[in-house]
């Protein structure tokens, strides 16, 4: 019977009569000379890394063209390491689910090393400095970059960092800029890669790294030449990527299907943060990366594996066009929608003619008009295979539940993005969208915590929904004359949409989207009926 350890990977007959796919490197002379010459440390074990980017390196170890591994750090949800990550000699199982209900397994193992932020700054520091070291990766989501609060004001770690200095931080920002502080003192070219699903997302990570150590330098901690290096391109790089593939939490059918096929310890697991985690991991087969080609102390050749570099003109179209166009505010829509209406997944809400109808109006009628060419991607091509292949594919168990998380750091990207352009365009008036403010809205309506039968609704998490939720005190779902203007100041505030709404003219259509969706029983789908 398979086990995911180093010792039952040994049995390789019994892996290849459970149909699992498995290296065919020697792992354990990997370990060692990544262990003595580390070439790429990642922060983020979470599901993409495990079914996407540690599945990359491990075929550039497959076909030769690598030696040595990834080491792996969670900078905050630290139970994933010590729950999943060691007790499977840092091995994962990564499930491709296809839409004619076939599963591609294989048996990952390119992590060398795991560790846990918090009790490894040493381990970490010692990484840091190894003249090997070729890049730092970042996967941590939309919200670990975030310094302040909607307000604009410093978050209460992140101003009590500044104060203090790099000696004992913890918001993930304050670390990677005491890392890089011990890689200066070392001397030693640096590429930090964010692999996040944002806007801009290396240009995010330079920003909020700058702000911390020119505080420091301001309060002391660090001196101007430290800074000079930061800024210094040859010196320490910040490329820009697009990364694309849709990763659920793991799925409790292929945990079955796993258990079936007599592999052992394959249980799900909820940590105390509320992270859902398993040995192994699910996604759909589609992917796409594509990288600025910016790395002053070179980089693994990631481009023989699918990936892509190229400049950073170019990765900032991909990523409008997917990020603010072809696929996340697609995802956003159902999200928010399928919540309200009941829906417990995306392909589900596919089948439905009228929400299909609302992503298919966001993504080719109003996106379309304002989207670039990339010219490695047809937009046109991307997003029919989102419509009619990605999304709609029911053995992708991902929930809108899911996706609804951090929707406030979302929204300004995803949907601010296009309506930045349509003031641009001559030819455009925003005035005259309708999906989108009609998911604007809907987000609202969903911050109300009572879906469309006015049953209490479980919210996502979002570091802004107490704010958020204080802001629309006095509205209730089902009481249109409770409304009194409370969206008003949200709908003007820049920081949450990315531009004044009112001065774009979506406000009032906004408000009175919103007031239609809380008449009652089955509101939010009248409204949707009675606009699309």
């Amino acid at each position: 019977m398979p086990q995911l350890s180093d010792k039952g990977l040994a049995d390789k007959t019994a892996w290849e009569a459970s149909g699992v796919k498995l290296p065919i490197y020697d792992r354990a002379e990997m370990i060692k000379k990544t262990l003595q010459n580390p070439v790429w440390l990642h922060f983020g074990t979470g599901n993409i890394f495990r079914s996407f980017i540690a599945p990359l390196q491990q075929r550039l170890l497959n076909n030769g063209h690598a030696e040595v591994g990834i080491i792996a750090a969670e900078p905050f949800d630290y139970e994933i390491v010590d729950t999943v990550y060691k007790p499977n000699d840092n091995l994962a199982i990564s499930a491709g689910l296809r839409a004619d209900g076939s599963i591609d397994l294989e048996l990952v193992a390119s992590v060398a090393e795991s560790i846990r932020a918090d009790l490894g700054r040493s381990r970490l520091n010692e990484i840091v400095t190894s003249k090997s070291l070729q890049i730092i990766s970042v996967c941590i989501t939309e919200k670990g970059y975030a310094l302040k609060d909607m307000k604009g004001e410093p978050l209460g770690v992140v101003k009590e960092e500044m104060e203090h200095g790099p000696a004992g931080v913890r918001h993930t920002m304050s670390l990677l800029a005491a890392l890089l502080f011990e890689r200066f003192k070392n001397g030693a070219p640096i590429a930090l890669l964010s692999l996040d699903n944002c806007s801009h997302n290396g240009e995010k990570l330079k920003s909020s790294v700058m702000e911390i150590t020119r505080a420091w330098n301001k309060n002391g901690f660090v001196g101007g030449d430290f800074i000079a290096w930061l800024e210094d391109e040859k010196q320490v790089s910040f490329p820009w990527s697009m990364i694309d593939k849709i990763t659920p939490r793991p799925s409790e059918v292929v945990r079955d299907e796993l258990i079936k096929r007599g592999i052992k310890g394959m249980e799900l697991l909820t940590t105390a943060k509320g992270t859902y985690t398993a040995p192994f991991v699910n996604a759909e087969i589609p992917e796409y990366l594509v990288i600025e080609d910016n790395f002053p102390a070179g980089r693994p050749a990631l481009d023989l594996v699918g990936a892509y570099f190229t400049d950073r003109d170019t990765v900032n179209k991909v990523e409008r066009m997917k990020v603010t166009t072809c696929l996340n505010p697609l995802h956003t829509a159902l999200a928010v929608c399928g919540c309200l209406l009941g829906y417990k997944s995306i392909a589900s809400e596919m089948k439905d003619p009228l929400l299909k109808s609302l992503v298919e109006r966001i993504g080719y009628a109003e996106g379309m008009p304002v989207v670039v060419n990339p010219g490695i991607f047809a937009p046109r091509d991307f997003i029919k295979e989102v419509l009619e292949e990605r999304l709609p594919n029911p053995f992708i168990p991902d929930m809108p539940q899911r996706i609804a998380t951090d929707t406030s750091l979302k929204i300004p990207i995803r949907y601010g993005e296009t309506l930045k352009s349509y003031t641009k365009r001559q030819d455009l008036n925003a005035g005259d969208l309708v999906g989108i403010p009609l998911v604007i809205a809907a987000w609202f309506r969903y911050l109300l915590a009572t879906d469309d039968e006015l049953n209490p609704m479980e919210l996502s998490g979002d570091p802004m929904l107490d704010e958020l939720r204080k802001g629309l005190a006095g509205i209730e779902a089902g009481k249109p004359d409770s409304y009194k203007g409370q969206l008003k100041p949200f709908l003007k505030n820049s920081a949450l949409f990315a531009l004044d709404l009112s001065e774009v003219g979506l406000d009032e259509k906004i408000e009175g989207y919103f007031v239609s969706m809380l008449a009652g029983k089955h509101a939010v789908l009248n409204t949707l009926k009675s606009h699309l």
